[in-house]
């Protein structure tokens, strides 16, 4: 896909003045929390869903742990989201360690309670032993638990997306033909895996819409909030670290504070350069830390809904 000359000349724009100068803030924004194992923790999350609120998330999600290992604080958390805010929430669901008659019933329990947002995932294989194999009577995969739940209700149903291939995948082809099949029964849009380089999407965007894929493709944007950790989650999800990226994290193990300058940073700078392509949704995976993603919106122009631009 050819950029626009919009395109071309917001990309000349963030080279010639600024890099966030002038931003209008017209971008739409969602979040996502997991849900917290004891009361400090869940005061954590608190804290970040009252930080970020403000910004005006179009939805937030919580995520669900292997084999249903969270499925109640899932619930939980998301049903108190829905209540106590003004944000709608949606909640993950996977196929994982369930019939299709227990996954159907939670999702009942879902729409009963007021969710009407699901994001539907195969999920990863339970224990961690790598290879992933199709519950017995359950949903063989998120194609399957996309078509479940439509029949359930008239859920709205975001999905995955892979820009650097998902493992389980032969090639980058069979991904596209999945995330196509995804749309065709049912999804409304795509969340991408983290990435850290904003070619890496462009290119993943382009081949989707070669495909014929003219659905909402969400990048999904990880501020680092500790190098080590991105990086073992990054091997089991297949994301490249770009090389520069470990030297900018050298030697601030022991200071946080300069870690997280550093974190916003780059995540904005990514941030900018999707703008700059046209990129106008971004969905950012807060590990329950609101700061981070706080001040990358504020850098792109997002402000409290009532403040000024």
């Amino acid at each position: 896909m050819s950029p626009t000359l919009d395109q071309m000349h917001e990309a000349r724009k963030a080279l010639d003045a600024p890099l966030f100068s002038d931003l209008p803030g017209d971008i739409a924004i969602s979040f996502e929390f997991f849900p917290p194992k004891n009361e400090k923790m869940a005061e954590t999350l608190w804290n970040s869903v009252a930080t970020l609120a403000p910004l005006g998330p179009r939805f937030v999600s919580v995520t669900y742990g292997a084999g249903g290992s969270t499925r109640e604080r899932t619930h939980e958390q998301v049903v108190r989201i829905n209540r106590e805010t003004s944000i709608p929430a949606a909640a993950h669901l996977t196929c994982v360690n369930a019939t299709r008659e227990e996954v159907d019933e939670v999702a009942r329990h879902y729409w009963e309670s007021g969710i009407r947002h699901i994001v539907a995932l195969r999920g990863d294989a339970p224990d961690g032993d790598g290879t992933y194999t199709p519950y017995p009577g359950g949903y063989a995969n998120a194609v399957e638990l996309i078509a479940g739940l439509k029949k359930v209700a008239d859920f709205e149903i975001s999905v995955a997306a892979y820009p650097e291939v998902h493992p389980d995948s032969p090639d980058a082809q069979a991904d596209i033909d999945n995330l196509k099949a995804k749309f065709d029964a049912g999804a409304s849009r795509a969340i991408t895996q983290f990435f850290f380089e904003p070619e890496c999407f462009f290119r993943f965007r382009d081949k989707a819409a070669a495909a014929g894929i003219d659905a909402e493709i969400v990048p999904g944007v990880m501020p680092v909030m500790s190098f080590a950790a991105v990086q073992r989650m990054s091997n089991m999800c297949g994301t490249a670290i770009p090389g520069w990226m470990e030297g900018l994290f050298d030697g601030l193990d022991e200071r946080p504070a300069a870690r997280q300058l550093v974190s916003a940073t780059i995540a904005a700078e990514l941030c900018r350069k999707l703008y700059a392509g046209g990129v106008r949704q971004f969905h950012f995976y807060t590990l329950n830390r609101a700061e981070l993603s706080y001040a990358i919106c504020h850098m792109l122009g997002k402000r409290p809904a009532g403040d000024a631009a």
